[in-house]
């Protein structure tokens, strides 16, 4: 039978996800399932492990039986997966021995600032390319370490293992076979060696983490493990494995140099190619790995903002504003403009360029004639507004000025937002006709391992445009926007007394 499907795996934060691609890299059938998000104490964030295999193994097999595909017409399995979310489980039974800690918790926050005081922050971001923050899953290891009754006893006697998602479901897809991870993956721990492409010693000893505990480090396109035949019935290999944001990256075929995408998820993340050589920051973004293929380490340049989607989120299941997501967009063209009412939207903290842990929201400009239109539209405009800071940054980096910004992700389907985001930063905005990007990348890079697709130049060509926002908003009023939203920002930043 013909091999003439790519199954993507995207486990996500909310949720986890199964695509099926077709040699054209059309997506054939997609079955989704979110999960549980726990909230055991203010800034701390988990999820269950094995709810997040099971979710995902379920929409694995549910997107093949509504597609009709069998086991034996995949040609491979790609993962993708949310980043810096932390799992420690037993070697031998599999079982994990705390909850994921997922990349948003913010309760190592404390020791992060310890360890600046100690002057230790200049080398993880040298060998690393991180900044030492809570947002990584190295200090993350550690608490789980220290805080789970005897845990690093077992660490250090080689009875227990440490992965980050992609890691895990590896792990189990492969019935306890392969404990392997990517590089981009790799790169996300403060554990990792950017530079040699190595796990890292003096880090290891810095945060305390054995390193029996960490999984081998595979290219990000190759074969890396085999899905164990009571999935789908047969042996299929898992052959791309990439972070979601490096994933997205290479489904938007930002494949050289220079070329940028936004992805507008529950955070947003800005990343712009800077090609085989890491160029170092002096803007408060990250180095990271893009991807590794054979004999080739792509690198870099990344912003993180922490609440995007979960801005909309937060308005239908925190404040009710709205029902749905797709309502936001309809409720802030209900208004001409904000009403000068700004909002931040740092519910764990800000992202790049301020790495501040300790600000909070704020909503400010708020009179009696505010409603709830102007709070929509305040919301959409932040999410465009917390990405203009970091592509800011990242053109002082880079030394060179953006023409274009691809996106993707659920939000790059507001209009309104695009408009937005091309208005606010002067750059035109490139959506694709495929947004779901995080999980083409995926195939993508398992798809050239196995010789389903033959090159990079071959996926490059497959992009296609669906619609293109040129700005068209005054200078006069661009520069007004920028000028109140750094003024709620400075409101924002510091919030929790230390």
């Amino acid at each position: 039978m013909t091999q003439a499907y790519v199954l993507s795996l995207d486990q996500g934060t909310t949720s986890s996800r199964a695509i099926l691609f077709n040699p054209n890299a059309d997506i054939v059938q997609v079955a989704q399932r979110e999960f549980t998000q726990l909230f055991p104490h203010p800034g701390w964030v988990e999820h269950n492990p094995n709810e997040i295999f099971d979710t995902q193994s379920q929409v694995a097999r549910e997107c093949l039986r509504l597609a009709g595909v069998r086991g034996e017409e995949l040609a491979a399995v790609g993962i993708t997966n949310q980043r810096e979310t932390t799992i420690v489980w037993d070697k031998s039974t599999g079982a994990p021995i705390y909850n994921a800690i997922v990349w948003q918790d913010r309760r190592t926050a404390e020791f992060c600032d310890q360890l600046r005081a100690e002057g230790k922050a200049e080398i993880f971001r040298r060998k690393t390319g991180l900044v030492l923050d809570a947002y990584f899953s190295g200090t993350k290891v550690r608490w789980i370490l220290e805080n789970v009754p005897g845990a690093r006893a077992r660490a250090q006697a080689g009875d227990l293992l440490f992965g980050t998602v992609d890691t895990w479901l590896i792990w189990n897809f492969s019935k306890h076979g392969s404990h392997v991870t990517d590089a981009s993956n790799a790169s996300r721990t403060l554990l990792f060696n950017i530079h040699t492409g190595q796990w890292d010693d003096e880090l290891l000893e810095i945060l305390d983490v054995p390193r029996r505990m960490l999984p081998e480090v595979v290219p990000s396109s190759g074969v890396a493990a085999q899905v164990h035949p009571e999935f789908f019935g047969q042996p299929v290999p898992i052959a791309g494995i990439a972070g979601d944001q490096q994933a997205a990256a290479y489904g938007n075929a930002c494949l050289t140099e220079g070329m940028a995408k936004n992805t507008y998820g529950t955070g947003c993340f800005l990343l712009l190619n800077t090609g085989e050589h890491p160029r170092e920051s002096g803007n408060n973004l990250l180095t990271t790995v893009a991807w590794q293929t054979t004999g080739k380490r792509c690198y870099a340049l990344e912003g993180s903002v922490f609440a995007g989607g979960a801005v909309t989120q937060w308005l239908r299941d925190g404040l009710g504003l709205i029902r749905d997501a797709s309502e936001l967009e309809s409720l802030a063209v209900t208004v001409p403009d904000n009403g000068g009412v700004y909002f931040v939207p740092a519910f764990v903290g800000l992202g790049a360029p301020y790495w501040d842990q300790y600000a909070r929201g704020t909503i400010v400009g708020i009179t009696r004639g505010t409603n709830k239109g102007h709070i929509a539209r305040a919301a959409i405009e932040a999410i465009a507004l917390q990405t203009l800071d970091i592509m800011d940054a990242m053109q002082k980096d880079a030394g060179m000025k953006l023409t274009a910004l691809r996106v993707d992700g659920g939000a790059s389907r507001n209009n309104m937002l695009m408009q937005c985001q091309a208005n606010l930063t002067g750059v035109a905005v490139e959506r694709p006709v495929i947004t779901e990007t995080t999980a083409l990348g995926a195939a993508c890079l398992a798809g050239l391992a196995v010789g389903f697709w033959q090159n990079e130049e071959e996926l490059a060509a497959r992009w296609r445009l669906d619609r293109r926002f040129e700005p068209h908003l005054s200078e006069d009023r661009r520069l007004e926007m920028l000028h109140q939203w750094h003024r709620a920002v400075e409101r924002a930043e510091n919030w929790i007394e230390k």
